[in-house]
């Protein structure tokens, strides 16, 4: 009885040391008596109890790892304070179990030496511009030697980048000095734009009133010639009328009768002003005479019409 109570417990050892269960996204190595003797994918395994044995068990899933923060010097002699993470992922676990004692170590290491000698090759300014060229890099170099611990660097991101306190206070004054360039600038171009505008405002104001000054000019003198045109047409209409009116029976002594009018009417208004002399002429038959003369004038000009 205690024979096969013995077997029984053996046997449930055996068996439970027998199936192994391995979890999705990992893989273990397996050993037969000290030596490699394959990887088991996720899922119930059977391996020989006693014979073989699980030694190294690895995650497959994408691992963070935090890169401790250190002290790199730019190609201009600054110090930088330098934090980042690194993102790899085990694809080979057979190599990450026998490529590497430790692979993370390892992998952190290279990152360090990398991240130090990518930021050597550049200026300070270009270390804040150039964030994706230095993580690149330093992907690049780990990738390169991660091969064979079985591991795949998949990117690096640079937390942090920290100059020291000095630096600091003279990138703000710059980034001040820069800023109050800018309001300068800006100020005087405004200034300057004003100033082309007033001048321009005044130009078109300028040219805007000589223009209406000019248009006046042309109104006014093309009506005073529209006067005189008006004038002459009028003149030259009652002239007309005049003769006309001569070559009608009786004509000549009418117009006799009116010169006779104006040169009695033109010594009354003569007479009628004070402290004027009027001299009558002694004669009186000079007025016939001066209608006798303008008489002449008219028949001459209804001779030459």
């Amino acid at each position: 009885m205690e024979v096969a109570i013995v077997l029984f417990v053996i046997a449930v050892i055996f068996i439970v040391r027998a199936v192994q269960i391995v979890p999705q996204q990992h893989a273990w190595v397996k050993e037969r008596l000290g030596k490699y003797a394959g990887t088991l994918s996720p899922g119930p395994k059977f391996i020989i109890p006693f014979v073989d044995r699980i030694t190294y068990k690895h995650s497959l899933k994408e691992i963070p790892l935090d890169v401790p923060s250190q002290v790199c010097i730019t190609k201009d002699n600054t110090q930088l304070q330098v934090d980042g993470i690194l993102y790899f992922q085990v694809t080979d676990p057979m190599r990450a179990s026998y490529g590497s004692s430790n692979y993370i170590m390892a992998v952190t290491q290279l990152a360090q030496t990398s991240l130090r000698s990518v930021i050597g090759r550049l200026e300070l300014d270009k270390t804040f511009e150039e964030r994706e060229m230095i993580n690149a890099r330093v992907v690049e170099a780990i990738d390169e030697a991660a091969l064979n611990w079985g591991v795949k660097v998949l990117r690096y991101e640079i937390k942090d980048l920290t100059p020291p306190a000095e630096i600091l206070r003279a990138m703000q004054a710059q980034i001040t000095a820069e800023r109050e360039k800018r309001a300068v600038i800006a100020t005087s171009e405004g200034k300057r734009q004003e100033q082309i505008n007033l001048a321009e405002g005044a130009r078109q104001a300028f040219i805007a009133k000589s223009e209406g000054e000019k248009q006046a000019a042309i109104n006014i003198a093309q009506g005073e010639a529209s006067a005189i045109i008006a004038v002459a047409e009028a003149t030259g209409q009652a002239i007309e009328r005049v003769a006309s009116a001569i070559r009608q029976p009786c004509g000549d002594q009418a117009v006799q009768l009116k010169v006779a009018e104006k040169a009695v009417d033109a010594y009354s208004k003569v007479a009628a002003e004070a402290n004027t002399t009027l001299i009558v002429p002694s004669n009186m038959t000079e007025v016939s005479a001066l209608v006798s003369s303008a008489m002449k004038m008219i028949q001459t000009q209804q001779q030459r019409a």
